[in-house]
């Protein structure tokens, strides 16, 4: 082990110089892209290998995290943290210890993990026989036994126990030996099996890459130089969260949104639930209340756990408004910029669900309970939000190929909604979900699957002086027999417009079968079978527009006609721009429209 460097440690001050801060903060950080891309190339499932729907990370001995992977999704590696505390709560109950070689697999919701299909896999690192952190990686498994097939799609669930195989901190390697049952109940238990361990045993891998790498930072710089500066780098991020927030004016930002919740069902306590958020700053902390939210639904998996979903939006939210890249450049993620923050959710709620009350189909609620709180912050910073986001379908495909199973997951993406000076993005995973489509060549190629459309939508442009973003539509046609389901949001309520600008556009769900009339579908569909040459239709929603669609640039408009997103009586009606059959702009007419409009 080399030589430490001088480390200087003054009152409210640097605990190191910070050019070798700056390179311990490289050298993790490097550690968590190598964990990230070795992860995605040695994965066998799409979900992973494709949508890089996974997280990576390095944490303290007590959890804090310390780096992510670039490639995560912000509900795979943002969790992450959660996870350990939840694993050495498991042990200390237990009476488990830890000890080098060990590998844990762990999934449960009540204790830190977002939902069951997201398995984190951790190595904990020891150093001269001390235990210094841990190497982490989390991913969305395309089946984890539940009672269907998939790991998405299943709103049914009545319990936590039917949302499948619950893993909490078991050891799968032992000091190092293999867990030989615990694999083979895995084995016997999960659908796909193949798929699922293969992508497994990449998670440990992958994690284990991580553990080597940062031991060999250790011993080149010295335990007490890394841990200094991890130190500093978490207080620093703090200072640069506490500095946003108290740019902020105090004051208490309150909004409300509905999820449609099973809008097929009977029951009212299952349908428009509402989502409530009020962001009270004060100096430079920030606590997010959640009072008024809907109570949770106790036999229905729409549920979020405070720790790794409800948590997770509300980090996500304040950072992406406060501390924007585009704007601050780098900056270090790790568990200082959560600091500031302070999470109050009244328990036995939608967003702080008491076990065991299911939370498998978390993703979409959570989605809108991250788009309330920018809902909320949009009256202390409306230049720094975007209007109504547009929620997303999470569908799982699936059938079974003489004795074995095959299971697609895929992410419908959404949209976004206006932002002061720039259009909303059409077509894009949103919010913590930040996962990549999937490609038609690689569904068609590995999957009893045909994709016969993929395009925009036509002529649903969300008016705005900056438009909402459009929603995309894909079909999916069955070429063998098998089965569908879908957790999704949005068929009731249309992405929120602001400041002026039109609500969006709703999302829906079509099954057209091989032989008989098409059929519209809810926003959340358990296991439906599927014949050859039945087709599922997926609409995506449009988000709010942001901003007067009069005060629109008339030129933008006019790209928006020809680009065929806006028809030509649309543009008249809603943006109060008069285009010509030829596709020219009427200047004079349109400044006569939007004259006698003003005047209104």
């Amino acid at each position: 082990m080399t030589a430490e460097p001088a480390l200087k440690i003054r009152d409210g001050g640097a605990r190191m110089d910070p050019v070798t801060a700056s390179v311990i903060q490289g050298a993790m950080e490097n550690i968590a892209v190598e964990m990230g891309h070795k992860l995605m190339r040695m994965s066998y499932s799409s979900i992973i290998r494709e949508s890089e729907d996974f997280g990576a990370a390095l944490t303290d001995p007590a959890g804090r995290q310390l780096c992510e992977t670039p490639q995560s999704t912000p509900l795979q590696s943002g969790p992450i943290p959660g996870y350990i505390e939840g694993i050495l709560q498991i042990f200390a109950e237990r009476g488990d210890v830890l000890a080098p070689g060990d590998v844990i697999i762990h999934n449960s919701a009540y204790h830190g993990a977002s939902h069951g299909p997201d398995v984190a896999f951790c190595v904990p690192v020891f150093v001269a026989g001390n235990l210094v952190g841990f190497s982490v990686t989390t991913a969305h498994h395309l089946d984890i036994g539940a009672l269907s097939p998939g790991s998405c799609g299943i709103v049914d669930a009545m319990d936590a126990y039917a949302e499948g195989l619950q893993m909490k901190a078991l050891k799968i390697y032992d000091a190092g030996r293999p867990n030989g049952p615990l694999w083979q109940m895995l084995r016997d238990n999960i659908r796909a099996s193949d798929l699922v361990v293969g992508d497994m045993e990449a998670q440990i891998a992958a994690a284990r890459i991580g553990a080597d790498r940062f031991i060999d930072l250790i011993e080149r710089y010295g335990l007490a130089t890394v841990e200094a500066a991890y130190e500093d780098l978490m207080d620093y991020s703090e200072r640069i969260m506490r500095d946003a927030i108290a740019a902020l004016p105090d004051g208490r930002y309150n909004a409300r949104t509905f999820i449609d919740g099973f809008e097929d069902s009977e029951d009212p306590a299952r349908r428009d639930l509402p989502i409530e958020v009020t962001a009270i700053v004060a100096g430079d902390t920030i606590t997010v209340d959640f009072a008024g939210t809907a109570p949770q639904v106790a036999d229905r998996p729409i549920n979020m756990p405070l720790k790794g979903t409800t948590d997770c939006a509300v980090w996500l939210t304040i950072r992406s408004i406060l501390l924007d890249t585009a704007v601050h450049g780098h900056i270090p993620q790790n568990s200082g910029l959560t600091r500031p923050i302070k999470i109050v959710a009244p328990p036995d709620s939608l967003v702080n669900p008491t076990f065991p009350a299911p939370t498998i189909a978390r993703f979409c609620s959570g989605n809108q309970a991250a788009d309330t709180l920018m809902k909320a912050l949009g009256q202390a910073v409306p230049r720094q939000i975007s209007a109504g986001v547009g929620n997303l379908h999470v569908v799982s495909f699936s059938g079974i190929r003489a004795t074995s199973h095959w299971v697609h997951m895929e992410i419908h993406e959404g949209c976004y909604g206006g932002r002061f000076g720039k259009d909303g993005l059409d077509a894009v995973d949103t919010l913590y979900a930040n996962t990549r489509n999937n490609p038609i060549e690689d569904i068609e190629s590995h999957l009893p699957l045909r994709v016969n459309r993929y395009e925009l939508r036509d002529d649903v442009c969300p008016p705005g002086k900056w438009r909402g973003g459009i929603g995309s539509i894909r079909e999916f046609e069955f070429t063998e027999n098998g089965g569908v389901s879908v957790e999704g949001e949005g068929h009731v309520y249309p992405p929120w417009g602001f400041d002026g600008g039109a609500d969006g556009h709703t999302s829906a769900l079509i099954f057209v079968p091989n032989q008989g009339n098409s059929v519209p579908l809810p926003s959340k569909l358990p296991n439906k079978m599927a014949r050859a040459g039945d087709k599922i239709v997926m609409v995506g929603p449009c988000g709010g527009g942001y901003g007067d669609p009069f005060e629109r640039d008339s030129i933008r408009v006019v790209e928006d006609v020809r680009d065929g997103y806006v028809s030509i009586a649309r543009a008249r009606s809603d943006f109060g721009v008069v285009i010509t059959a030829s596709l020219e702009l009427d200047e004079a007419e349109t400044e006569k429209l939007r004259r006698e409009q003003r005047s209104h």
